[in-house]
């Protein structure tokens, strides 16, 4: 199921369509009411809960700064992986060398019996726990999918009731929309009566006066 739908046209259906000259001067005004203020199209709304602030240890900053900078990795820096590689045995026969040798030795080990500890436990009980979390998930997905159709539904049947109540009422609209154009043009035409009659009188009040 795509995740990307046409909306729907929630403009009323019985108002005529705007001309093009009408629609690019709301354009006009839209963007210039955007131009003068920017935050508009940069500040939250504000149901829209704040990103919770971040709190990492003063390596991983360090890190993340420098993989924002885009800086290479220091080679000294990290994990020293040299420890878990198999020791050779030292050259000398100082005690502090094999020392450090027996040191990295157990560590190497350790890393070794846990790795294979994990990688059996991986084999045995990894793929039934992928099937699972698979499972898991179409369940989400069918759950989520179900939730979507039923929810395109009603939007649907929201529409249909809109269209179909405003096409109801089309006619009586458009009764008092002509009403109301008469009764303008009636009370322009009072208008204009009114200011001939003025100008008359203005007219016939300069005349007594010469």
């Amino acid at each position: 199921m795509p995740l990307i739908h046409e909306p729907h046209d929630s403009l009323p259906y019985i108002d005529a369509d705007l001309s093009p000259s009408s629609r690019a001067a709301i354009s006009a005004l839209v963007a210039a009411e955007l131009s003068a203020s920017s935050s508009d199209t940069t500040t939250l709304h504000p149901l829209i809960p704040q990103q919770p602030q971040s709190s990492f240890s003063p390596v991983i900053e360090q890190e993340l700064q420098r993989l924002a900078q885009g800086q290479p990795r220091d080679p000294s820096s990290g994990i020293d992986l040299s420890r878990y590689e198999a020791p050779s045995a030292p050259s000398s026969s100082s005690a502090s060398d094999w020392k450090s040798a027996l040191q990295t030795a157990y560590a190497a080990s350790s890393y070794l019996s846990s790795r294979q500890q994990n990688l059996s436990l991986l084999e045995t009980f990894g793929k039934n726990a992928w099937l699972v979390h698979n499972a898991q998930l179409s369940d989400e997905l069918a759950a989520l999918e179900r939730e979507l159709a039923a929810t395109q539904t009603r939007v649907q049947e929201i529409e249909t009731q809109r269209r179909e109540a405003q096409r109801a009422v089309a006619g009586e609209l458009a009764v008092l929309e002509e009403g109301w154009r008469r009764g303008v043009g009636r009370a322009i035409e009072v208008s204009v009566a009114a200011e001939g009659v003025r100008r008359k009188v203005l007219e016939r009040r300069r005349e007594r006066a010469t």
